[in-house]
Order: structure tokens, then C-alpha cells, then sequence
């Protein structure tokens, strides 16, 4: 586990704010050259896990027209190169039949090549709502960057950032139809008023099966947040130090963490994890030996 903000490489004044072009841009003694496509491997720590078959098929037709026009970025790796930055360009010329593509060579480490991965494709736009989510908790929960560092990151605001992080406590179903985008990310957003995951996915359900809008979405919250005003009311409000332990805890490990004191300096803390590789992750995290 990654625990310092020195595991930030060369520093966050690298990447803030900086277009995808200007980061894969050669720079000041760097040159650009050819290499075979197959002499490329895939970049271990690519964000993204679903590139559009119709995108993919448009770019590949454009490199047949008039080749690759931007150098995507490789470091070394033994005989062969490792991609850092150009994913779906390497992927289009190989599509293409496109025997070698230009290239910028950078000497970089493992946490700044997982690093620029991620802000090209969020800057780019290529991530759904649910892999942007996933990267961004993965800056978190590797590199110790706070919700304000990643904003800064990826040029966007602080709590656009935690908006979509808050997605990773939906149901895993509800994360699988954002994916999808049988479920966008406003009617996402709404379903995050609700209090249980329950109530989440069953929402989500009749979502996709109603064709409902996100207004639809909104108005059946409101009713059923209305239905519960007594637990509301009665719930004793949290003191302030106990809410910003939760916030400390929950920037830390990337999950929603729930803290409840008893009398005597007793309490106990919740821990919430989303799938068995989010479980995995906590415990490396704090440094608890699974068995296996």
C-alpha cells in the first residue's frame, strides 16, 4: 500500500490543470518515432474497461485515411514497449491492419503511469460514470490524494468529484445498468436519496422497465422520503467531531464509513465494501492479512 503523498511522483503541479494534448505532447528533448503495434503491450493500469465498438470502427477508418496524427505515450518494458496513454488509438490501428504508430518514449513509475492513464480518459470523456467513480477512489485509496487533489487532477470541482464516487454506494445491479446507460447518471444521483439499497435497486428496476425520467425519478424520492418524517425526526443528530471522523475515515479508504458512539468512550464502526475485490482492497488498505 502507497501511503505517503510522496508516491506522487513528480507532483500534482504536473497534471493541474493540463489538457490530455499538452500532457501527451512531446516535451523539451523528447522525439517522436515509430514502433511496431505488436511491440506494444496494454497499459496494466487502464482505467477503463469498455471502449465503443462504433467509436473504435470510426477512428480506425480515419487512421486508414490519414494514419495516426497524435504520438501516443510508451515507456520502456524489457525488449518491448508498455502503453501509458493512447488506448484507443493503439487499438484503432491495429483494427486498421496499421503495422507500426508513432510514439513518445518517458521514463515514468508505476503510480505516475496509472496516474496519467486515468486523466487522459477522464479528461477525454472515455470513462462511464462508474469507471470515472472507480479511478477516482483509486487515486484516493493508492496514492493518498484527497477528493480536492484529484479535482485539481482532472480540472474538474471537488464536489463533482465526490458526486461521483457517491455512485460506488449504489447496488452493484444499479453500478452495472450506469455502466450500461440504462441508468444515467441524473437518475444515479437521485437514487442516492434514498437511504437503503433496497429501495435503490427496486427504484432502478422499474427505471429501466418504465422508461422513467429523471423528474419521474426525483418526484417518487421526495414521496418517499415524506413517508418517513417520524425517523427523520427522532434520529439524534450526530456531533460535529463524530461527522468529521466519518469524513476522515471515508476520504481515506474510499467507502462510506459510519461511526456511532456509546457511553464510556465504547462505539463501534461500520465499514461499508460493494464486491469481494472492494473487501480485498479495505484490507490491504489496513494492512490485514487475508486467509486463503
Amino acid at each position: 500500500m502507497m501511503s505517503t503523498r510522496k508516491v506522487l511522483g513528480r507532483g500534482l503541479e504536473a497534471l493541474i490543470p493540463v489538457a490530455p494534448a499538452a500532457i501527451e505532447r512531446p516535451q523539451p528533448g523528447e522525439k517522436v518515432f515509430e514502433v511496431a503495434t505488436d511491440g506494444i503491450e496494454a497499459n496494466p493500469f487502464q482505467p477503463r474497461k469498455h471502449i465503443d465498438d462504433e467509436k473504435l470502427k470510426e477512428l480506425s477508418e480515419s487512421i486508414k485515411a490519414d494514419g495516426v496524427l497524435q504520438p501516443v505515450v510508451v515507456r520502456r518494458k524489457g525488449p518491448k514497449y508498455e502503453l501509458i496513454m493512447g488506448e484507443r488509438r493503439l487499438q484503432a490501428a491495429r483494427l486498421a491492419g496499421v503495422a507500426s504508430i508513432p510514439v513518445v518514449v518517458r521514463d515514468v513509475s508505476d503510480a505516475d503511469a496509472l496516474r496519467l492513464a486515468i486523466v487522459e480518459n477522464i479528461q477525454r470523456e472515455n470513462l462511464n460514470p462508474i469507471e470515472e467513480a472507480q479511478a477516482y477512489r483509486r487515486l484516493i485509496s493508492e496514492f493518498s490524494a484527497s477528493q480536492a487533489d484529484v479535482a485539481g487532477m482532472v480540472g474538474k470541482d471537488r464536489s463533482s468529484v465526490a458526486n461521483t464516487i457517491r455512485l460506488l454506494n449504489l447496488p452493484e445491479e444499479v453500478q452495472g445498468m450506469i455502466q450500461d446507460g440504462t441508468v444515467s447518471p441524473g437518475h444515479a444521483r437521485a437514487l442516492l436519496a434514498l437511504t437503503t439499497q433496497k429501495e435503490q435497486l427496486v427504484l432502478a428496476r422499474r427505471i429501466v422497465e418504465e422508461s422513467m425520467s429523471v423528474r419521474q425519478v426525483e418526484s417518487i424520492v421526495g414521496l418517499v422520503k415524506t413517508r418517513k418524517p417520524n425517523a427523520t425526526r427522532t434520529r439524534r443528530e450526530k456531533p460535529a467531531y463524530l461527522a468529521d471522523l466519518e469524513k476522515a475515515f471515508a476520504t481515506h479508504l474510499g467507502t462510506r464509513v459510519s461511526i456511532n458512539e456509546k457511553r464510556g468512550g465504547k462505539g463501534h464502526i461500520a465499514i461499508e465494501f460493494y464486491s469481494f475485490d472492494d473487501f480485498e482492497r479495505l484490507a490491504s488498505l489496513m494492512n490485514v492479512p487475508l486467509p486463503r
